[in-house]
Parts: C-alpha cells; structure tokens; sequence
C-alpha cells in the first residue's frame, strides 16, 4: 500500500467485542487492498480495546484511537472523518460483515463514472451466526441526473444502507457530517444525494447483522442519546428540538447544495410535500423494506475469515 491509502474504513466501536474480530476479518481480507482502516474506540469497557490492539499489531493498515470517555456515535464518526487520509471514505460497523469484493466493486465505479459520489450495494440481513435471513434490491431512485428527483426519493421511499457505502470523501466533508437528532442518518443521506448520483452494484455484498443489542431497537431518545450523550437531558433537549433539527436539517442541506436556482426551488416544493404528508394522521411513517426472493448466499464462502469462526 501507498504512504496515502485511496480509501479509508473508519470504524467507530463501543463495547463490540461479541462481533468485532470477525468484522475486522473481514474487512481486512479484501480483495481491494490499498485502504487503511480507523478505529476509534468510544471507551469501551470490554474487551475491545484488547482486540484492536491485537489486530494493530497485525496489519499496519490499522490506525486505532481509544477515546478517553463516551464521545457518542456522532463525534466520534467525525473524529474519524477528520483522521480520514483516503480521497474515499466509507463507514463501518463493528457487528456487520462483508464479502471480500465489495470495496473493489465499488472503487470500480467510482473511478469508471465521475458524477457518482456514492456507491454501494444490495444489502442481506444475517442473524447472530451470521446466516442470511432477509435480503433486498436497491429500491430508492438515486442514480438518476436529476437532484430533487434523488431527493424525492429519499425522502418519500424506504430501504437502502447508503451510510456505509463507499463515499467521496471531499464531498462527505462539504455536508452536515454525522449528527445526533432524530432520524440524522436519513439527513446525512439526502444530503449527499444533493450533490450527486449513487451506484448500487447489483450483488448482495453487505450483510447487516441483526441482534438485541443494536442501539437502533431502542427509544427514539434512547438512540440520540446514544449518538450524543448530550440528547438525554430532557431540558436542553426535548422531543420537539429533537424533531425540529431533523426537519431544519433538510432546508440546510438544500441551501449548501450546489444547485441551480431552479433546482433549489424543486427541491423545497419537495420537502414541502413529504412534511405535509408527514404531518397528516395515519402519514406515512417508516416502512420496512420488502424482502426479495434470492439464490441461497453462503456467507463463509464470500466473506474473509468465517473459516476461523467459533464452531
């Protein structure tokens, strides 16, 4: 690898170490390999810190940090964005897995078509064992041309991982970047749809895990807090501002967007339509993405190191 990686996987953690070595095995077994790898460890208090060392020792892709308390999700992603060498960034988790291509895949379409600022893949859900249990198409329209049909469809349709696809990182850097009120995953998104095309290869490459300890089952101010330990006052910060950030956030996206005068108008007519609809009893709220029928996916044949997994 270069002394400046093209590609940085940052990988903000906090007590991961159930689903941690075999993340990292993962992503360290990629095909493409000119990446270094940002671990910023929230001050866990398992043995996390104790994995990454080990892997660090390993593989001298691996840069960790061991924030000295609880930053939350949100600081602590935008620590590693500011650490971020690479030209393309993309986010992982610590408890997810994927197959040994997929950033190859990726950094292929990137470099092949230049309006593209995101690419992914089709996502597949898998159990604690790691064996597939749901799987999806890419269902929002995001490789279109046009921005506010990008930006209808990711405010009015559902489904789609495009937080852990594989970004422009000088373009990630001219949003909002990661933020801590209701719903600051979907607004990161629109954002970056704003400001160009995404790709979705057409291949189950990403494998989400399920489990009970994901910080997404839990209470809408249970996961701001878990983003920004600062939401759980309930003073400074009560449901309606965490509502209210959520919606003002998109007006500011559209403002820092690099539109035309009449695209930026579209754009408002559009948001102002997806918040009258919000706002209508029996509105349309968060949908679950229909499953797809799909071939059987082996995920210790397309995902690095599930042959040392624990029988």
């Amino acid at each position: 690898m270069s002394a400046t990686p093209r590609l940085t996987v940052g990988l903000p953690v906090y007590n991961g170490e159930k689903y941690l070595a075999e993340s990292l095995d993962a992503l360290l077994g990629q095909s493409y390999a000119e990446f270094e790898l940002v671990i910023s460890d929230n001050a866990s208090t398992d043995g996390t810190a104790d994995i990454c060392r080990q892997y660090e020792k390993q593989d001298s892709r691996i840069r960790y940090f061991r924030q000295p308390h609880n930053l939350g999700l949100a600081p602590n992603v935008n620590f590693i964005i500011g650490q971020a060498r690479g030209e393309l960034y993309k986010e992982a988790a610590h408890d997810d897995l994927y197959a040994r291509d997929l950033l190859e895949r990726c950094v292929e379409v990137l470099d092949e078509y230049p309006q593209v600022v995101l690419a992914h893949c089709w996502t597949a859900r898998v159990d604690g064992s790691g064996a597939v249990t749901k799987a999806f198409e890419y269902p929002l329209t995001t490789a279109v041309p046009r921005a506010p049909d990008r930006f209808r469809s990711v405010l009015f349709d559902s489904g789609g991982d495009d937080d852990y696809g594989v970004i422009r990182i000088e373009v990630l850097r001219r949003t909002a970047m990661k933020e801590s009120y209701h719903h600051a995953d979907h607004t990161i998104i629109a954002e970056l749809a704003l400001h160009g095309e995404f790709y979705q290869v057409p291949d189950w490459l990403f494998f989400r895990r399920d489990h009970p300890g994901q910080s997404g089952r839990a209470p809408m101010r249970n996961r701001c807090a878990n983003m920004d330990p600062r939401r759980a006052n309930r003073l400074r910060h009560p449901v309606v501002r965490l509502y209210g950030e959520y919606v003002w956030a998109y007006i500011r996206a559209i403002r820092r967007a690099p539109l035309s005068p009449a695209d930026r108008r579209e754009c408002y007519r559009v948001l102002a339509q997806w918040f009258a609809s919000r706002a209508r009893p029996n509105g349309a709220g968060e949908l679950e993405p229909i499953p797809v029928d799909h071939p059987a996916i082996s995920i210790d044949s397309v995902v690095a190191g599930r042959e040392r997994k624990p029988a």
